[in-house]
């Protein structure tokens, strides 16, 4: 099948914008193009990249007579909330599987699934944390597995079909999604007038970062896709490489990327893009959610787009990319991320502890 002939359902919007960054440009000493590709303004519960794959998942779970939308994910999961939304825009019931113990209080995205009556399912996997480090692993997946078993058999038993879709939606055809989002950015490119050699995206699930190489590639993108690892144990070159040649040989794109094809960036010590850890707060990733929000008015969140970002703007500090080549940040949404309880306790003391520092003035009559 070509990709070009792949149905979808409009579940979030796509040509989002692509604007000009003029005062981070400023602000970095640059001069030249910065832009930035809107993807967190694609109107599905807030924003983000995963509607552009749900386009076509939620297609595929209507043509297929499926009932329920069931996915995976970190407690705080941007992935959790846009399927959950996708699922109830087209009437199937929403089924989230988050892998931790259940916080003892209700913030960020959590608190919007349960606004939309989304079912969750935590497996906490804690336990195996006393195994043997070599045992962990295997031990927290087969449990992850036992559980996903039960959870589906109880809605089946129900009289729901339910649809697996894993984590991040990185399944062949929700990455369509981000192939086809590489020939909207270079028309929005042609129209606007925009030159840029290089595109900068996140690198986590890498269903978004493997269809956008894919779409470069086979509709010969003038830039260059790379990627910015979110946490520190990344997922494997060579298989989000395996899972682009599967992806071109599902439809039909006549070209193999081997793992030497892909190009990926992770700063450098003691500030690596990735941050301490997953979801983890750190002064380093705040600085950067701060930049942009202080020069563009733009949010990011702690947990993915601010480590990207902090890549973008690291790459161009040290002259990596270049500015008067153009750059483009892919902003995938998240911002539910910042009202996260760890991330809001985190930034009290930063933003709020005490008066004339923190730009907060009282005046008692």
């Amino acid at each position: 099948m070509k990709i070009q002939d792949l149905p979808c359902v409009p579940a979030g919007y796509v040509n989002t914008p692509l604007e000009p960054m003029p005062r981070l440009a400023k602000a970095l000493g640059k001069t030249g193009g910065l832009y930035i590709k809107r993807d967190d303004m694609t109107g599905l519960a807030l924003g983000g990249n995963k509607a552009r794959k749900l386009n076509y998942i939620v297609r595929y779970a209507l043509d297929n007579g499926y009932t329920a939308l069931m996915t995976f994910g970190g407690v705080q999961t941007n992935h959790g909330r846009l399927t959950a939304a996708a699922a109830i825009r087209y009437g199937l019931k929403p089924i989230l599987v988050l892998k931790g113990p259940k916080p003892d209080y209700l913030s960020g995205n959590l608190l919007l699934d349960r606004l939309m009556g989304a079912d969750i399912h935590f497996v906490d996997t804690s336990a195996a944390g006393r195994l043997p480090k070599e045992e962990q692993a295997a031990a927290s997946q087969a449990f992850l597995e036992k559980a996903t078993a039960e959870i589906t058999e109880f809605y089946e038993t129900q009289g729901h079909k339910v649809l697996n879709i894993p984590v991040g939606g990185q399944t062949v055809i929700g990455s369509a999604g981000y192939v086809q989002a590489i020939p909207e950015i270079m028309e929005q490119m042609k129209a606007q007038n925009i030159r840029a050699k290089y595109l900068v995206a996140g690198y986590g699930s890498t269903g978004t970062f493997a269809g956008l190489w894919a779409g470069a590639r086979y509709y010969n993108a003038p830039f260059e896709v790379i990627g910015i690892p979110i946490e520190p144990e990344y997922r494997p070159v060579q298989e989000t490489a395996d899972f682009i040649n599967r992806l071109s040989e599902f439809f039909e794109m006549g070209f193999t990327c081997a793992a030497a094809d892909l190009h990926l960036e992770f700063g450098q010590e003691p500030s690596l893009y990735c941050g301490t850890g997953y979801n983890e707060p750190d002064a380093v990733t705040q600085s950067y959610v701060e930049l942009l929000a202080r020069t563009e008015g733009i949010f990011t969140d702690p947990c993915y787009t601010g480590k990207v970002f902090h890549g973008f703007a690291d790459l161009l500090q040290r002259d990596v990319i270049s500015a008067e080549e153009g750059a483009i940040f892919l902003h995938t949404g998240g911002s539910p991320g910042l009202w996260s309880r760890e991330h809001l306790d985190d930034m009290q003391k930063q933003y709020w502890s005490g008066g004339e520092k923190d730009h907060v003035w009282v005046r008692k009559m």
